[in-house]
């Protein structure tokens, strides 16, 4: 069976890559550059991919600083430096307008040209700020519109959305990562896009304090280099 996955190279999308290969899946998978200000992801999803053996890595340019609205594309605006406590039951600065929609539409149509059975995405609920797009009720939705607006859905056989680290924290994402075999040292999930060689993460945006945090709730150490992570 064909699956869509999508891969922005962070632990979340990586794990999710490695768990759809477990589940059997032949996985494709989808990564975007929408000129966000961490770029740095896409190198880091193009490693996994590889490591991981996909049948096929595509990367979908498209420009949403055009726009703006969110800390991730529009350099104007500073990211934001808060506790984990803090991130609770507040959308950040850093949601980006309907890019998750945005990024379904696109894994939809490659699933449907490529007669794919699943799309998976790795939204969670749990451990972030509350982004609209990563809420069952919004899975749920999105699931209608693939049922509705495609000729596969039409015909008795919609394309299935798969969100297996839905209701998982991060540190049990980093579990089950670390059983399948994923290779932490080739993600990236700091908001900011590093510096020097290798690049370092920032350790204070949001993205980073709760993958340090994950990690040293699991007494596993971090193997990407941070510039500061106090």
């Amino acid at each position: 069976m064909k699956a869509v996955v999508l891969l922005s190279g962070g632990l979340d999308s990586s794990t999710l890559l490695y768990q759809a290969q477990a589940e059997g899946m032949n996985c494709y998978a989808l990564s975007f550059d929408y000129q966000q200000r961490h770029r740095q992801e896409l190198s880091a999803a193009v490693a996994i991919a590889t490591a991981a053996q996909v049948s096929h890595h595509q990367i979908v340019a498209f420009d949403l600083s055009l726009w703006g609205g969110s800390a991730l594309t529009d350099l104007r605006i500073d990211l934001p430096i808060r506790s984990i406590a803090e991130m609770a039951n507040h959308i950040p600065i850093t949601y980006v307008p309907a890019r998750n929609t945005i990024f379904l539409s696109f894994a939809l149509a490659y699933a449907e040209a490529i007669a794919a059975h699943r799309v998976y995405i790795g939204v969670n609920r749990l451990d972030y700020s509350g982004y609209p797009d990563c809420r069952p009720d919004y899975v749920h939705a999105m699931q209608e519109v693939f049922r509705l607006g495609t000729k596969q859905g039409r015909l008795g056989h919609p394309i299935e959305i798969h969100t297996p680290l839905i209701d998982l924290h991060k540190s049990e994402i980093i579990d089950l990562g670390d059983r399948l075999g994923v290779p932490w040292a080739q993600t990236w999930s700091c908001y900011s896009d590093g510096s020097g060689s290798p690049p370092q993460a920032c350790g204070q945006c949001d993205a980073c304090k709760l993958r340090l945090a994950a990690f040293t709730q699991l007494s596993l150490t971090d193997p990407i280099p941070y510039r500061n992570s106090t």
